[in-house]
């Protein structure tokens, strides 16, 4: 299978900017949208850092077709969007009406969420049955895998979409149906948590938690640098979501807390559990 020919992309975040990038790599046409003029040219530059990154590792990259812009009526002909703004239940619903207003009635509507139920975006919407999640992961250029989720009006139809896309952007995809932090997220925040629960306690440094996880259990990144990597803030807000849907075990720590009132959110701050000097 292969990409829609455009692909819209509503948010240029680190996360929106992967994603574009992952579709222009794929050969289709993408257009980003973000809330001004200044937002929009910043997002422009990660997508197209990206590109040049890709190009410098010997990477065959098609001709980048790329439009960045502020309104969503540049999504009209688009077989896909993808929206991936900050993760705020009202934020999202407010967006992705906004959307689903400007695309065609067959175009497909995807939510890059890591944790917010599709049901609950999906009951906002007029067209459900055109609705899923498709969760990237960061970041998006070296991440293999993306959660493929479906809301209970999923047609299956979009669903085998989906997982065709994905694989047309050289990802492998899982499918999850809806439930709180669907299968990533929840795993991860669990392990994540209990990891700054450790720090908090003293049972050992940062870079030593981490160092047992990345060793001692093959994975990429430690728990709390990939903590840093998401944002704390972001973390934060997963938790408590999880939290009040699914009970104390995900009650965010105290020093999360503490962090995120701080400041110390994490790379995109300069501090976190690390220092960052990038």
């Amino acid at each position: 299978m292969t990409t829609p020919s455009h692909v819209g992309v509503l948010g240029g975040g680190r996360m929106g900017a992967g994603i574009a990038h992952a579709f222009l790599l794929a050969g289709s046409r993408v257009t980003v949208v973000e809330r001004d003029p200044d937002a929009a040219a910043a997002a422009e530059d990660r997508v197209r850092a990206n590109i040049a990154t890709s190009i410098e590792r010997g990477v065959e990259v098609p001709p980048v077709q790329l439009a960045v812009g502020t309104e969503v009526a540049a999504f009209v002909d688009c077989g896909l969007v993808i929206e991936a703004v900050p993760e705020d239940l009202a934020l999202k619903i407010e967006a992705l009406a906004r959307v689903e207003a400007a695309i065609a009635p067959g175009a497909a509507l995807a939510s890059n969420t890591s944790s917010i139920s599709i049901d609950a975006l999906a009951a906002h919407l007029t067209r459900p049955e055109r609705f899923l999640g498709m969760h990237f992961f960061n970041p998006v250029p070296a991440s293999q895998l993306v959660e493929v989720v479906l809301g209970s009006a999923t047609d299956p139809a979009l669903a085998g979409q989906a997982r065709g896309w994905v694989e047309a952007i050289g990802k492998t995809p899982v499918t999850v149906r809806d439930a709180p932090g669907f299968a990533s997220s929840r795993l991860g925040v669990a392990i994540g948590l209990e990891a700054i629960r450790m720090l908090e306690a003293g049972v050992a440094s940062a870079a030593d938690i981490d160092a047992a996880m990345t060793l001692g259990y093959k994975h990429p990144v430690g728990p709390l640098r990939l903590t840093d990597l998401v944002g704390l803030d972001v973390r934060l807000g997963i938790a408590e979501y999880l939290h009040a849907e699914l009970g104390d075990r995900f009650e965010p720590p105290a020093l999360l807390r503490r962090m995120v009132a701080e400041g110390k959110l994490g790379r995109k701050s300069g501090e976190g559990f690390y220092v960052w000097e990038d």
